[in-house]
């Protein structure tokens, strides 16, 4: 393959600009003519993991209600509204944020940005019992057909919670318990959008063929007048040891498709040097056809039929590598278990090659162009650094980082994280000799269960086979659209 990474990779001229709002709302703007659209994008810095015990799920309930009406938007509108001007929408929850997005025609964005104001600002007014019940069976109905009926729906779950145990901020999904849901007054939930939708609690990035001045002229216009909110309390810790120290392990028998194994790895907090190196090294053992996971599994040994790992970048808590990997019909799961920990033991002690490098690193140079080529990837990243770690413009150097991470540091991330002491396993075994099946059927399962970044996780483990941005979508708890 050609050698597209290279160390002069940039934001192609890209630009933005950072505002403040007197009520504490952080704008930021990048303008870009090329085509005649423009992306509205709103991240809140609420996820699952500012839930407390026994009201887990508000934050992904709250993603649903906020498409049931405002003062001036009533019923389905918002949705109504926005398509009928020829736009796409949608909204997301994640551990970490919860982001709520349309892509516009140019001349529509003024709509959009009222929109997104009407409901930031007069929600409440319309929120009742009647919309609250109703969205709390949608978002039970969804973890009934993404978790609980489908093969290896519940994996996420699982792996999850061994991954980071009780009372750990991340040790449950954004999708909540049954029993949460149902427990969840309407005096929780107006509590909790009192609490964190504020403009202080929030960054709105506008991309794309845009009049900054009169842009920032509307943001001031429509949430200007929205107070802000200072009763938020500072999320709960989530470091954790860098090392696990013992393998945790659990056992599932249920009617899959195929004998599987999965495993999560504690990694370093995304925005570090150390993270970005930890995705190299998860590239090239698992970004692919290409990677040494499959190669050695499906290619060489044919004991599996799918075999990848990604990675989950988090920011409060560790990151988690994901393996995902499906057997062969009649094959045993120690057999692939030696061959992984073969594989993975093998590149701590050698590192990668040039030529694997030089793909990794071309590899998610590429990820990264696909996302800021659309005015809606660029919105949701700027966002995501502003809110993750304070400034929009690392969003537009993220390749920079990742193409000056070394061969050493990505043979030091695996010698010091991929280990069998530093991983939870999930294992599935079929009934009803159901291994005789068709594992694609699972593959297939998988990517419907995470199907849109609404997303974002929809729900279900991760299909690792998929690289690094799928595996984050795969937890986050999608919208409507």
């Amino acid at each position: 393959m050609g050698h597209t990474a290279t160390p002069e990779a940039h934001s192609s001229g890209l630009t933005a600009t950072e505002h403040r709002l007197a009520n504490g709302l952080r704008v930021v703007l990048s303008e870009d003519h090329l085509t005649p659209v423009a992306a509205v994008c709103l991240w809140y810095d609420v996820g699952s993991r500012h839930e407390i015990e026994g009201r887990t799920g508000l934050a992904h309930l709250f993603e649903h209600l906020m498409f049931q009406g405002s003062a001036n938007v009533h019923g389905n509108g918002h949705f109504e509204l926005v398509q009928g001007a020829g736009g796409s929408l949608n909204g997301t929850t994640s551990f970490e944020r919860t982001n709520y997005f349309e892509t516009m025609p140019a001349h529509q964005v003024e709509l959009a940005l009222w929109l997104e104001a009407d409901r930031m600002g007069s929600l409440l007014t319309a929120l009742d019992l009647e919309s609250l019940d109703n969205q709390r069976d949608v978002v039970k109905n969804e973890r009934r057909q993404r978790y609980d009926n489908v093969p290896y729906g519940t994996a996420f779950e699982r792996l999850t919670a061994l991954a980071y145990p009780a009372p750990h901020p991340y040790h449950h999904t954004p999708i909540g318990s049954m029993a949460d849901l149902d427990a969840a007054s309407l005096e929780d939930a107006q509590a909790f959008f009192r609490t964190y939708y504020a403009p202080n609690n929030a960054v709105l990035a506008v991309v794309g063929d845009i009049d900054p001045r009169q842009t920032l002229a509307w943001v001031e216009k429509y949430f200007g007048t929205i107070p802000a909110h200072d009763g938020k309390p500072a999320p709960r810790d989530g470091s954790l040891p860098p090392v696990m120290g013992a393998q945790l392990r659990e056992v599932v028998e249920e009617d899959v498709p195929s004998r599987a194994l999965m495993a999560a790895y504690r990694l370093p907090e995304d925005g570090t040097r150390e993270s970005d190196a930890a995705d190299l090294a998860l590239t090239v053992l698992g970004g692919g056809e290409s990677s040494r996971l499959h190669n050695r599994l499906v290619r060489r040994d044919r004991t599996a039929v799918t075999a990848g790992f990604g990675l989950l970048r988090l920011a409060g808590a560790p990151s988690l590598g994901w393996l995902d990997v499906k057997a062969s019909s009649g094959v045993e799961l120690p057999v692939i278990e030696a061959a992984v920990d073969e594989e993975l033991a093998r590149f701590a002690q050698e590192g990668p090659t040039d030529e694997e490098m030089e793909r990794a690193q071309a590899q998610l140079e590429r990820e990264w162009l696909d996302r800021l080529g659309t005015v809606g990837g660029r919105a949701d990243e700027l966002c995501r650094y502003a809110v993750l770690f304070g400034d929009p413009q690392l969003a537009l150097t993220a390749v920079d980082r990742v193409l000056s991470v070394t061969a050493a540091e990505v043979k030091a991330v695996a010698a010091q994280r991929l280990r069998p002491d530093n991983r939870a396993v999930l294992v599935y075994e079929p009934t009803g000799g159901a291994d005789s099946a068709d594992a694609q059927d699972a593959q297939d399962a998988q990517a419907e269960q995470g199907a849109d970044e609404d997303n974002e996780a929809a729900a279900a483990a991760p299909a690792a086979t998929e690289r690094a941005a799928t595996v984050e979508d795969t937890v986050e708890e999608e919208g409507r659209a």
